[in-house]
């Protein structure tokens, strides 16, 4: 089994992963996706999500932009980033799934970022 979390507010995938709403994790199956929950994001403190996201057994992260440290974080843990993304998170997860979602591997470098993260 896979699972998917994209950083989000509502159903949307967000700009910036750590000021998220909620993230939306998409547990997948024989690339199908059989379950969908979302869970508040619990805080933005460094290093904090990605580590609270490995417990919670996630193996891909996609948001819209990303921090350096939080992708290192990722990395260092084995669990896939893919940055770039926007629209509905259901529909970048199946985006996903099939193949049709590459990472723009924008990196956020600032928290005041000015849509550099995309």
């Amino acid at each position: 089994m896979i699972k998917i979390a994209i950083a989000s507010e509502k159903d949307v995938v967000t700009e910036h992963f750590g000021h998220c709403i909620n993230f939306n994790i998409f547990d997948v199956e024989g690339n199908q996706i059989v379950k969908t929950e979302s869970i508040p994001n619990p805080g933005h403190k460094p290093g904090f999500l990605p580590n609270f996201l490995n417990d919670l057994g996630v193996n891909v992260i996609i948001s819209g932009g990303m921090g350096g440290g939080a992708v290192d974080i990722f990395n260092e843990k084995g669990i896939e980033v893919v940055v770039g993304a926007r629209g509905s998170a259901r529909a970048v997860a199946e985006a996903y799934l099939q193949g049709a979602l590459k990472s723009t591997g924008s990196i956020c470098h600032e928290h005041q970022h000015h849509d550099e993260c995309v």
